[in-house]
């Protein structure tokens, strides 16, 4: 028997054995299936327009750490597979180096990204300690040593809150992005850390001129239980609570909709990055189908597991997720 007879055999061989574990419950509700138009697997996905850079994937690495024992080796990792693959990333909080720039080759991404898109990080409370002093000018020079394509603001009052010695607002945290993006006239991304946003900052940040909202809705990592479980006994008791306010992607999508449909030209912010509790491709697939505005997704957690296991593992990662977009993009329809 030749060698596809034998192929074929073990095959017709294996449904037999498999059939009953083969048996599913409820379809995935999200998605229209249509096989009869399925065709050209292998073909490119569409590019994404991101400012004025192109992914080939709408695929984004979420801000991660910076300044701890193997970061930049890991940061390294992933900005060598956003340049192979096409991806943009998001750097871990840069607020080190506002001061000093010991950590500064945790961050210096440039050579290993190529032109695919990078951006720097910083939260509120830095920005409003730099808005009250009129300091820009250190903002400035760390997003010109970085080579960055732009600034990523962190909002996240809950683990302000949550953090022992954690930073204190003085002013709304929308005054300070205001205030950023008049000056620094440069690629602003505003995101939540964990608990997603209600629809009054949504329709707040839609009409700003920022490259993009990232959603950090709650499901994925989430900040304020991070700070919880970093606190010990009586420090921690009583505040399990806090983390589980917040909002998923489910709504803030459909938030985002309705905000389009309310604010029309009003809207100034150019895309969305779906990011908090996305699983897989089919998670990503969905929401950026089913946002009006231009949408990639962003995963983290993800990212660095596979960065730790080292680099085939990570290049594998992103394979399976960009065939599988392919797919989706050939079969499926989101309700």
């Amino acid at each position: 028997m030749d060698d596809n007879k034998k192929e074929l055999s073990q095959r017709k061989t294996d449904h037999i054995a498999l059939a009953f574990e083969s048996q599913m419950g409820q379809a995935d509700p999200r998605f229209i299936y249509e096989p009869l138009f399925a065709h050209g697997w292998n073909e490119p996905l569409p590019v994404s327009t991101f400012g004025t850079q192109t992914l080939h994937a709408p695929i984004w690495i979420s801000s991660m750490t910076g300044g701890a024992e193997n970061a930049g080796k890991i940061n390294k990792l992933l900005a060598t597979a956003c340049a192979k693959y096409g991806l943009g990333m998001g750097l871990g909080s840069c607020r080190p180096l506002l001061e000093n720039t010991d950590f500064a080759s945790d961050f210096d991404l440039r050579k290993q990204i190529g032109n695919q898109p990078l951006y720097a990080n910083l939260g509120i409370a830095q920005l409003e300690q730099i808005a009250t002093s009129g300091t820009w000018s250190k903002v400035k020079e760390m997003l010109k040593m970085l080579q960055a394509d732009g600034l990523i603001i962190h909002v996240n009052p809950l683990q302000e809150w949550m953090q022992p010695g954690g930073d204190y607002f003085a002013s709304a945290p929308l005054q300070t992005i205001e205030q950023t993006i008049d000056a620094l006239k440069c690629n602003i991304i505003v995101k939540e850390v964990g608990q997603g946003m209600g629809p009054r900052s949504i329709h707040a940040l839609l009409q700003l001129p920022i490259l993009a909202l990232d959603f950090g809705a709650f499901g994925g990592t989430n900040f304020s239980k991070l700070e919880l479980l970093r606190q010990k006994g009586e420090l921690a008791h009583g505040m399990e609570i806090v983390p589980t306010i917040g909002h998923n992607a489910e709504q803030m999508t459909a938030w985002v909709n309705l905000a389009m449909l309310e604010l029309g030209n009003k809207v100034l912010c150019k895309n969305i990055i779906v990011s908090g509790g996305i699983a897989n491709f089919m998670d990503g697939y969905y929401y950026t189908q089913k946002l009006t505005l231009p949408a990639i997704y962003g995963q983290a957690s993800k990212f660095l597991h596979f960065a730790t296991q080292g680099e085939n593992a990570l290049n594998n990662f992103i394979e399976e997720q960009i065939r599988g977009l392919q797919m989706a993009n050939k079969t499926l329809q989101v309700f």
